[in-house]
This record gives C-alpha cells, sequence and structure tokens, in this order.
C-alpha cells in the first residue's frame, strides 16, 4: 500500500555535488518556496560518497569545480574525495539544506497530471521497505547520468578461469589488500590514471593494459597564485578571481584544442617525453588515434602517474585481451600478463534521471524521443529540470548557471500566474544530433536511450560556459519554445472545447 506523503513546490532528486547547489541557490533565490532532497542511498555526496577506489580524487581544480558561493580553501587545488565530501557536507550544513534531506527514498517513478499541474512521485523507502507517495509543482532531477548500483564491464573470455581477484572501482572492497601483490589495471581512463600511482605504492607491481592511449597531461596539485590570492585579500574575493582565471585557462586550452589539435597533441607528447624515462615509447603508450578533447583529457596531479613509471612500480601495456587464463592476462600479441589482482576500470552504465520512469498525463515519456531544451528541460515534458554538467571543463560551472536560470524561471511564472511550463519544439521535423558530443565509451553505449539536441540554441546542448552566461544568466526567461500556462486557463480551454 502507499502512504501518501506532503505537498512541495520544488523536489530535487539526488543530494550530491549538483543537489546541494540547487538546494542553495533555490533556498537562496527563492525563500518562500519549500523543497525537499530525495536520496536513495544513506548519505550525501553523491559521487564522492560512492567510490572508494584508493587515491581517488577531482580532475578538475575545486575553484571552478566548487561552487561559485562558497570558496574552496584547501591549499590542494586537485583534491581527494575526502575533502571534497568535507566540502560538500559543510557546504548543506552550515545553510540547513541537510535537514531537507530525505535518505533512503528512491524515485521510482513520476507521474504529471495537467489538470492538477503537479507531478506525483512515488518514492522506494529503502529503510523501511514502503512505498511513499509525494507531490509537487517541480521536479529537479540532479543525479548525474550514470547508475550507481553497477559499473560497466565488458565479457572477458575466460574470466571464470582466473584463480585471483576480480573488482570494479565502483565496488572497491575496503578490505582488498594489494601489497606486494601484480595488480593489472584494465583502462586508460581517469579512474585508471588515478588508481595505478595510489597502488603502486604498495604493491609489488601495477600495470596499465589498454587497448589504446589516452592523452594525458600532468598537473600542479596546489594552485599557487590561488593560495597566494588567499593571503592577501577576504576569502570571496579570492575565490571570484581565482575562479575567473581558472575558467578562462580551461576555455583556452579548449578552444586551441578544437582550432589546432596537431599542435596541441605535439606540445602534450613533448610534456609527456619529459616525464617518462629516456627511450620510452612515448608514441606506442602515450598517442592517441583522436584528437585533443575529442575524449576528455586525463590530468595527474604532481605527475604521480609518470613518477611510478620512472620508479619502475607500474607499466604501461597497449595491447588487446585474447583471454583470461588461471594466472592473469593472454594477449592477443601472445604476451601472458601474470596477475594476484584484476581490476576493471572499464567505465560507467549510464542511467539518466535516476532510473525514474515519467509519465504525462497518462502517457509514458520515451526519453529518446525527447529534446533537450538549454540543457535543462525536456520537449513536451511539463514543469521538470535537470542538472548536466560540462564534460569539456568542471561539471559544476555548467550546473550553477542552470540552478540560476531555474530560479529566474519560477520567479517569471510567479509574475505571470503561470502554473505550467512546458518546451515545445517549433517543428516536429526539426534536425537533431546526439545529446552529448563526447567519445567516452560509456556515452557511445547509451546515446540510442538519451534525448536528443538541436542544432542551434536554445535546443543546444552547450559546452561553452561563456555562451552559457550570456544565455542562462543574462538571457530572458521567456522564449519563443517555451508554453506558459495555469491551471484555470487549462481548465476553462477544456470546457470551451
Amino acid at each position: 500500500m502507499t502512504r501518501q506523503s506532503e505537498h512541495i513546490d520544488v523536489l530535487i532528486i539526488g543530494a550530491g555535488i549538483s543537489g546541494i547547489g540547487a538546494a542553495h541557490y533555490l533556498q537562496t533565490e527563492r525563500p518562500g518556496s519549500s523543497y525537499a532532497i530525495l536520496e536513495a542511498r544513506g548519505v550525501s555526496g553523491g559521487t564522492w560518497a560512492l567510490f572508494r577506489y584508493p587515491g581517488i580524487r577531482s580532475d578538475s581544480d575545486l575553484h571552478t569545480f566548487g561552487y561559485a558561493f562558497k570558496p574552496w580553501r584547501n591549499d590542494k587545488s586537485i583534491a581527494t574525495a575526502d575533502l571534497i565530501l568535507d566540502y560538500l557536507r559543510e557546504t548543506a550544513g552550515e545553510s540547513g539544506i541537510e535537514q531537507r534531506i530525505r535518505y533512503h527514498h528512491r524515485v521510482r517513478g513520476a507521474a504529471w497530471s495537467t489538470a492538477e499541474a503537479r507531478w506525483t512521485v512515488e518514492i522506494e523507502r529503502a529503510d523501511t521497505g514502503e512505498t511513499v507517495s509525494m507531490t509537487a509543482n517541480w521536479l529537479f532531477c540532479a543525479g548525474g547520468y550514470y547508475r550507481y548500483d553497477e559499473g560497466f564491464t565488458p565479457r572477458f573470455e575466460g574470466r571464470e578461469r582466473f584463480a585471483g581477484q576480480i573488482v570494479h572501482p565502483q565496488h572497491w572492497p575496503e578490505d582488498l589488500d594489494c601489497a606486494g601483490k601484480k595488480v593489472v589495471v584494465i583502462g586508460s581512463g581517469a579512474t585508471a590514471v588515478t588508481l595505478i600511482p595510489a597502488l603502486a605504492d604498495t604493491a609489488g607491481h601495477v600495470t596499465m593494459l589498454q587497448r589504446s592511449p589516452t592523452y594525458i597531461l600532468p598537473v600542479a596539485s596546489q594552485d599557487v597564485i590561488a593560495n597566494t590570492l588567499r593571503k592577501l585579500l577576504p576569502a570571496g574575493p579570492a575565490h571570484r578571481l581565482t575562479r575567473r582565471k581558472n575558467i578562462a585557462l580551461q576555455r583556452f586550452v579548449w578552444r586551441t584544442s578544437q582550432r589546432h589539435p596537431r599542435v596541441v597533441r605535439r606540445l602534450i607528447r613533448a610534456v609527456n617525453i619529459r616525464q617518462l624515462p629516456a627511450g620510452y615509447p612515448v608514441d606506442e603508450h602515450f598517442n592517441p588515434s583522436y584528437d585533443p578533447w575529442d575524449q576528455r583529457l586525463c590530468t595527474v596531479p604532481d605527475a604521480d602517474l609518470f613518477k611510478a613509471l620512472k620508479k619502475g612500480t607500474a607499466s604501461v601495456v597497449t595491447d588487446r585481451i585474447a583471454t583470461f587464463t588461471e594466472t592473469g592476462i593472454r594477449l592477443e600479441s601472445g604476451r601472458d600478463l601474470d596477475a594476484d589482482i584484476i581490476v576493471t576500470a572499464t567505465g560507467l552504465n549510464v542511467q539518466l534521471f535516476g532510473g525514474m520512469a515519467l509519465s504525462v498525463d497518462g502517457e509514458p515519456v520515451d526519453f529518446a524521443d525527447r529534446v533537450a531544451f538549454k540543457g535543462m528541460m525536456l520537449s513536451g515534458v511539463p514543469n521538470f529540470a535537470f542538472a548536466i554538467g560540462y564534460t569539456n571543463s568542471s561539471w559544476t560551472l555548467k550546473v550553477g548557471l542552470l540552478c540560476e536560470h531555474f530560479t529566474r524561471l519560477l520567479g517569471h511564472m510567479d509574475t505571470i500566474g503561470a502554473d505550467i511550463c512546458r518546451p515545445e519544439l517549433p517543428d516536429p521535423a526539426m534536425p537533431t544530433r546526439p545529446l552529448l558530443d563526447f567519445g567516452a565509451g560509456y556515452v557511445k553505449r547509451s546515446l540510442h536511450m538519451m534525448p536528443r539536441q538541436g542544432l542551434a540554441h536554445p535546443w543546444l546542448m552547450s559546452m561553452n560556459y561563456h555562451s552559457d552566461v550570456k544565455l542562462l544568466r543574462g538571457g530572458p526567461v521567456e522564449d519563443d519554445n517555451l508554453r506558459f500556462t495555469s491551471v484555470a486557463r487549462h481548465a476553462k480551454a477544456r470546457t470551451s472545447a
């Protein structure tokens, strides 16, 4: 039996970095609006509370990955998960957001009623086993885009033959002891390049096994300019200046990579050569087939991965897996890699909107048939917003702009007396393209399940911060593609019909 609960103005789904940020903007800009945050797990923090593998850290600087409204005060700009988690929970605790989080509340589905101008949300209580129902004027989905309960592992021939332990980073055992052991990490993305130097400190040897190379760039873990500014200026101004600097730097790297990919490729190769042992086969292991930023660049703080390679505690093998064996992995080249532990850092499984099902006036919503509006709403779906950050710079830069625009949208609806806001395509045959122009394997595997984007604003899923500042912060809320109505007007229209 479903137990009916209260009505909320805005229901935020997910208590990670996006959900906590959304709550801050909502209660700051809309103090009269009621809201709650539904979190499926028993803790806040999202990604930073979920992943527990050794060395987990950000791959963006915390001056831009952190919130615009809360300065990052730690000397480490590239920060470990525990520091990020402390920052997020401090944000939630000091502003009263923590009291609005409903833990163990997993959203199973939501049904929109135009007649009532509200969502009815079905929630499973993981702590009690009961099902409860809440109603809300708006849903704001802040759960990211991947599954928390499982990572992606391809099928490996002979997996069952391996006598050692196989681990996915998303489910890292707390008691896993790699000391003195031979570890093979399959993958060369952000997770792999984080794990390898951390494991190399105690393991007998760590091998990164990759099918093809990734761009890997060393960065300083501390931002000297940011730390100097914090000593000279109050925290607020120092934070704002550092953000501007780092946003400009991120934009410069991105645009230069897009305009002059060969130049950037040569520069990265030159940096890699300086970090690697003399005579190292850099073109075999660090020369990708794609251009810089066709996929996300991997950063390694203080060149820790390269230091492990220099010390000989880690190595890179570029080859394909033929089969697992009793003692490790046999490669297509015929080479055998011995292993006590195999780590499958092979990526994520995408799951939009926490896996919940949506319906509008009794009709199920197929996300693949929808188009993203301003990167935050879906065509034909009323009073529903979501937060997906940048893939080419700090995630939170985009989320902050979306939250600002969302609160302005609610204010505009109050001003004109509207209860319902629905994006509508100007033409059902409008040309579209995949939602994310991003070459990561986990994205490519899931594009058929995702909404799409248009070719121009406001239907473009922009990855340009400065364009988004103009559109989301400086641009008007009203748009020819948005339909604003009220329950009373809708009822009158139905009666007239």
